[in-house]
C-alpha cells in the first residue's frame, strides 16, 4: 500500500486500479474517487481504502448500485461483520434494513450514538448504502469526536480521563411488549448485552488519538459518581458533538454507500422527512473492547 498526501489530496495506489480521496470538511469526511466496488480487487486495495478511513473518519463512494450480496462481499474485506440482535434475520442476516416512511417511522437513528455501544465489543466500522431517497431530507450527521474532546478545556479532559460508563440499549427497550413471550426474550437480551462498561475517553487502536465515547443513545451513566455529578459531566460531553465545527453532514442519493468509523465518530440521522420513504441497508464489522 502506498499513500501519497498532497495538499487535501490522497492518491491511494495498490497496484491497480488506484483511487483519490479528495477531503470533504474541515475536520472529517472524505469522496473516493476511481474505485468501482463491483469489481474485484486486490486485498491492497482495501487495506489503501481502509487506512483512508481511519484517517478521514468518513469515506463516501457515489454511483455504487450494488446487489445486496456484493455489498456484504465488500464488507467482509474489513473483518467479521455483526449480525444485528435487535432485527429479525433474512436471507442475510448481517443487512440490517433501515426502510422509513409513513407505516414506519423513524427509531431513534436521530440520536447522537456510535453504533452498539451496549456491546462488550461495540461495532468498529458501519457500511451504509442508499437505495430510495426522499427529494428533500434525509441527511446523515456525523461528529469527529476527537476534535471534540480536543475542544474541552485541559482541566475537563484531566477529570474525564479514566472514567468509566455503563451503557444499555434502553433505546430498544420500547420493541418489547408487556407479554410474558416478550418478557422472556428481553431477559435473554439482558442477558447476552449485561450492561458493559467502557471508558468515558477511548483511545484509537490504530491512531493513539482520544475521544470522547459516550453517548446520549446507549451511555446510563458514569460509573463512582453521585447521579447528579454524572449527569452534569454527561450534559457537557453529549453536547460536544452538537458543535457544527466539529461535523460533516452528507446529502445522500442512490447508489451512495458510505463507510465510517464508530471508534472516532458519532452520528445523526436527520428525520425530517416523514412521512416519505428512506431505505438504505447496513452492514457493520465488528469492533474490539474499548480501551
Amino acid at each position: 500500500m502506498n499513500i501519497n498526501i498532497a495538499g487535501d489530496k490522497t492518491t491511494a495506489t495498490a497496484g491497480k486500479p488506484s483511487f483519490e480521496v479528495d477531503r470533504l470538511g474541515a475536520r472529517l469526511g472524505a469522496d473516493i474517487h476511481g474505485l468501482d466496488l463491483k469489481q474485484e480487487h486486490e486485498p491492497a486495495t482495501f487495506q489503501a481504502l481502509e487506512a483512508a478511513l481511519i484517517e478521514h473518519k468518513i469515506i463516501v463512494i457515489r454511483d455504487q448500485h450494488l446487489t445486496t450480496e456484493q455489498h456484504v462481499a465488500v464488507s467482509r474485506h474489513f473483518g467479521e461483520l455483526e449480525v444485528h440482535p435487535m432485527r429479525p434475520q433474512g436471507q442475510f442476516p448481517e443487512i440490517l434494513v433501515l426502510d422509513n416512511h409513513k407505516d414506519n417511522p423513524v427509531l431513534s437513528t436521530d440520536v447522537w450514538h456510535s453504533d452498539t455501544t451496549f456491546r462488550k465489543n461495540p461495532t468498529k466500522y458501519t457500511i451504509l448504502r442508499c437505495e430510495i431517497m426522499p427529494k428533500v431530507g434525509g441527511d446523515t450527521l456525523w461528529a469527529d469526536m476527537e476534535a471534540a474532546y480536543e475542544g474541552l478545556s485541559a482541566p475537563f479532559r484531566r477529570m474525564i480521563d479514566g472514567l468509566r460508563a455503563v451503557h444499555d440499549f434502553q433505546n430498544f427497550r420500547v420493541l418489547f411488549k408487556n407479554t410474558d413471550e416478550d418478557r422472556a426474550k428481553l431477559r435473554r437480551m439482558e442477558d447476552l448485552f449485561p450492561n458493559p462498561s467502557h471508558p468515558v475517553v477511548r483511545t484509537h487502536p490504530a491512531t493513539g488519538r482520544k475521544s470522547i465515547y459516550v453517548n446520549p443513545q446507549f451511555t446510563l451513566r458514569i460509573e463512582g459518581l453521585e447521579p447528579a455529578e454524572s449527569r452534569a459531566i454527561l450534559d457537557v460531553l453529549f453536547a460536544q458533538a452538537q458543535v457544527p465545527e466539529y461535523q460533516f453532514r452528507l446529502r445522500w442519493a442512490p447508489g451512495t454507500i458510505v463507510f465510517w468509523d464508530n471508534r472516532s465518530t458519532q452520528h445523526y440521522a436527520a428525520n425530517d422527512y416523514y412521512p416519505e420513504r428512506r431505505r438504505m441497508e447496513r452492514t457493520a464489522v465488528v469492533g474490539d473492547e474499548p480501551v
